[in-house]
């Protein structure tokens, strides 16, 4: 391309530049403002304190399960972070969205085109009349055409309804990125929670299987006593109608494990039959601190599900400027040029070249009201977009709440729990200690191990439902999920 041609086609560029630097000056619709933070202080009411395992306090070290100490969940949730699919789903869909932002700001610059042909034709010079010169005929002449050009073009966007456009898709691109934070979140709290399961479960079966032992044991002590002639058959019957009732609790809960090892497997990305989950105990799962806490005015600028729905809001909010700008006149430049020749040679001469600039102005007249509607449907949906942003807020809340309540409860229960344990265990030794003495029954023993054992069960049961709730409260308050 020519000095000249190139110089022509800058100075377009300018003046289109320019008109935009211009016309940049007015934004119809209203700006977005962000939600007020909440004027409540807690999260649990008057009567409600909170647990000993909570603390009013924001500060924390890394990603939030290190707090529970286990190096195999630490790895574990690290694996899943990188192969589990739902979040390639989430970095996908945020992928998207930061395109549609570059398609916004795309259209909304100077557009240029370029454009360049060869045409063979031949001329009906008949059509136009020319037939010859007395008896002379003029035959229709074949040629080829060559031709080069570039158009450019700018929407000036009186109101800013591009702008708009582009406001609405940065904050759709904030919102998939939350919703992207909230998913990591939600994965590593759900596989946290399943460890906790595992734990509790292996608990619970390790409590059963000493039942088992412990039954067995009560049965050699009547075979013993009977063959003293100390014993009935009563207490016989009884010591093995427990064994057996012991032993039926142990498929359930095997079935349980099952479950909570396949659900870890898929939460790591993996089949069931092609990873082994590591044997996450109740003395290898413990918290090493007090869970913080923020504020709930924090809480709103933390939880990635609040976020989102705020990002949401703001996109609802341009949306409206988008449709208001629509009602108003539009303004829009446009410019070209083109080279055309007969001979490739004379392709980018002066005498070949042709330009035209022009101004494109378009304003609604009548549609039937689509317009307006159209605006009113932006604003009822900046209504939904609000009051889903109060619920989800209200819904944060509340879940904080009630994970706090969890843990208070389960420290009471753990607490009672403890005291039921030793007076079982009270209640057995001076159980047996008569029977050795022959001043008890069989059956007096019996029902005192069953209590015993059903206060530990009841313990490791108490146990995982309290590390559960403190995972569900991490969860809760928006706690970090970043391994870096």
């Amino acid at each position: 391309m020519s000095p000249t041609i190139k110089t022509r086609l800058a100075t377009l560029m300018g003046a289109i530049s320019l008109a935009a630097l211009v016309s940049a000056c007015t934004t119809v619709g209203p700006d977005f403002q962000a939600p007020e933070a909440p004027k409540t202080a807690g999260y649990v009411g008057k009567d409600e304190a909170l647990p000993a395992m909570a603390s009013l306090d924001s500060t924390g070290v890394g990603p939030w399960w290190t707090a529970l100490g286990s190096p195999e969940l630490d790895a574990v949730i690290r694996q899943a972070l990188a192969d589990n699919p739902s979040l390639a789903e989430a970095d996908a869909t945020l992928a998207g969205a930061q395109s549609a932002l570059a398609v916004a700001r795309g259209q909304a610059g100077p557009q240029a085109s370029a454009n360049a042909g060869v045409d063979r034709e031949r001329a009906n010079l008949q059509a136009f009349g020319f037939t010859g010169f007395g008896d002379i005929k003029l035959s229709n002449p074949t040629f080829s055409l060559y031709s080069v050009g570039a158009g450019v073009g700018y929407d000036l966007d009186l109101w800013g309804g591009s702008r708009r456009r582009i406001e609405g898709a940065t904050a759709r691109v904030e919102a998939e990125g939350r919703r992207a934070e909230a998913a990591y979140l939600s994965l590593t709290a759900n596989i946290a929670l399943q460890a906790a399961t595992i734990a509790a479960l292996q608990a619970e079966i390790a409590s059963v299987q000493q039942m088992i032992a412990d039954d067995e044991t009560n049965i050699e002590l009547v075979r013993k006593a009977d063959a003293l002639g100390g014993a009935t058959r009563l207490a016989g019957v009884s010591a093995q109608a427990q064994l057996e009732q012991d032993r039926a609790l142990l498929p359930p809960l095997l079935g349980e494990l099952a479950a909570a090892r396949h659900a870890l497997a898929v939460l790591v990305g993996k089949a069931p039959a092609e990873w082994t989950p590591p044997a996450f105990t109740l003395d290898t799962l413990k918290l090493s601190a007090p869970v913080p806490v923020v504020l709930p005015s924090a809480l709103v600028r933390k939880r990635p599900d609040i976020l989102a729905a705020e990002a949401e809001l703001h996109a609802a909010t341009a949306d409206i400027g988008v449709a208001t700008a629509d009602l108003y006149p539009n303004l829009k430049l446009s410019a070209s040029l083109t080279q055309g020749a007969l001979k490739p040679k004379d392709l980018f001469s002066y005498d070949a070249s042709g330009w035209d600039v022009g101004a494109g102005l378009t304003a609604p007249l009548f549609n039937g009201g689509a317009l307006k509607a159209r605006r009113e449907q932006a604003r009822a949906a900046a209504r939904v977009a609000s009051a889903r942003y109060q619920q989800t807020v209200l819904t944060a809340f509340g879940q904080v709440a009630d994970a706090l309540a969890a843990l208070s409860a389960d420290e009471a229960a753990l607490a009672a729990q403890a005291r039921v344990e030793r007076q079982t265990s009270e209640r057995l030794r001076l159980a047996r200690l008569a029977f050795d003495r022959g001043g008890g029954t069989m059956l007096e023993v019996i029902d005192a191990q069953r209590a015993q054992n059903a206060a530990r069960q009841s313990r490791a049961r108490i146990e995982g439902r309290k590390l559960a709730d403190a995972v569900r409260l991490f969860a809760a308050t928006g706690a970090d999920w970043r391994t870096v």
